[in-house]
This record gives structure tokens, sequence and C-alpha cells, in this order.
């Protein structure tokens, strides 16, 4: 692995303002699904996964858990690489129980699998997931959630993409960017804010949600947060996908805690 140095960059402090009159307006009038009963969120701890909260929450789904998969080390977020630390404050700062397994890529369906049919256990009746189109995502986690006992509840699906970005930072959240494509994207954009800005600098083809995978992000606040979570920023580290995936290089993001203004 080779490690671009950066210096650390620190989280910039909350934004006073959150959604501007005409789009929480815009959002009041939206029909909204119907659902109820306490559920889990499958937990990227990024953007989607966060609107999907957001609108399961809106919905009427009392929302009392985070499930997020760990890589092997226990330490990080499995696709992400968001720190254990990080993660259980993002969970702290929305008053959610984090609830984190590790696994490896031949495990990772078993595990996934064994925490949905813990926490059903433990009273959940839905799993809330981000995805917005894939349709193969859909299909996998109306399986594992069915085998589990759990409704598998997708409250962003079939939105158009750009919207669900726009709308996600004209609500006042604040989100990082953890990890690029390097097939689609250049590794300046990693560690950038998730603004107006990158989704305008985004080039050519690339999808403002990321959905093809080329980016993916970490929020650190906005609605619901008690407070913001503090971070930096403090390196950029290229790293390569084993041949059975692909063997792409993707670009990451080390995030650490950092002191609270």
């Amino acid at each position: 692995m080779v490690m671009a140095s950066r210096s650390p960059q620190a989280a910039p402090a909350p934004r006073g303002g959150r959604a501007s009159l005409g789009a929480a307006r815009r959002l009041l009038e939206r029909p909204k699904a119907t659902a109820s009963g306490a559920a889990l969120a499958s937990w990227s701890g990024g953007k989607d996964s966060m609107l999907a909260l957001r609108q399961a929450r809106a919905a009427g789904l009392d929302v009392r858990w985070l499930l997020a998969m760990l890589d092997e080390s226990g330490e990080r977020l499995r696709s992400h690489g968001v720190p254990l630390e990080l993660m259980q404050a993002q969970a702290v700062a929305l008053g959610l129980e984090l609830v984190a397994p590790s696994a490896n890529w031949d495990d990772y369906q078993a595990v996934f699998a064994a925490k949905l049919r813990e926490l059903a256990g433990r009273g959940a009746l839905a799993a809330v997931f981000g995805d917005i189109d894939l349709q193969p995502h859909r299909d996998w986690e109306e399986q594992v959630c069915a085998a589990a006992g759990l409704r598998a509840e997708l409250p962003l699906w079939g939105r158009p993409r750009s919207e669900l970005a726009r709308e996600f930072i004209a609500l006042g959240y604040s989100a990082r960017v953890v990890c690029v494509d390097s097939r689609h994207l250049p590794d300046s954009f990693c560690g950038r804010l998730f603004d107006t800005a990158f989704i305008d600098a985004l080039p050519p083809g690339v999808d403002a949600c990321g959905e093809n995978g080329e980016f993916h992000t970490f929020v650190f606040d906005g609605p619901g947060f008690a407070q913001a979570v503090a971070h930096a920023v403090a390196a950029v580290e290229p790293h390569f996908a084993p041949a059975r995936f692909g063997g792409g290089r993707y670009v990451f993001a080390r995030l650490e805690c950092a002191d609270a203004a």
C-alpha cells in the first residue's frame, strides 16, 4: 500500500442554517410512505443511509439500531474504511445504538443475516436500506430480510438520483467524501466536502449520488445530530481491490477523531 500524505484537514464548524423554507415546504408536500414499528437501519454512515433514516422516521418507523459491517480487524467499516470510533460517535450524536459485527467478504452474508435475526429477536420488525434503484441490491435485501422475518423498507426507491443528492444538501446535512473509485474520479475528490461545488465539479457520466460506486461519504452533522462528529482527514491512501472484485484502484480518506471546537 502506498500512502499519499496530506495535512490534517479539520471538519468545519456546523452550519447554522438548515433547509430553505422553499425546500422544507416541498418536502412536507411530498406524499409519505406508511410504516410502523421498531426497525434497524443498514448503515454505511453515508448520505444515502442518512436520507433513508430520515424518510423512514418521517413515515412512522421507530428506528432504534444502526447495523454497520466492519472489516476483519473490527476497527474500520467494511467498504468505506471509516474507523469504528467515528461510527460510534456518529451513532451517539444520532441517539441510536450501533451494532457493528466484523466480517470478511466470504462470510459477510452469514454475519449480516445473523445480526438481522438477533435484532428481530429484540423487537425489530423492519430493516431500512438506502438503495435508490439497483434491483440486484433490493432483491438481496428482501431475501435476507424475509429469512429473518423482517420487512425490507427502501424509502428512497425510485427517486431521481440528482434530486436526492441536492436534497441532502438543502436539508442542511454535512458529509465528507471518504472513498473514490479512481476509474471515475481523480484522487483530489477524496476528502472533499460533499456539497454543491462537489456535485457541480463531477465529470460527465459520474452519478451525483455515487450510486454506481464512484464515491462514498461520511455524514458528520445535520438534522437529528445532537452535535457534529469532530474529525480530521489525516491522509489520503490508495488501495487496490482483490482481483476477484475487479482489481480496481480506490482512494480512501483516513479519518481521525478530532477535538470539538
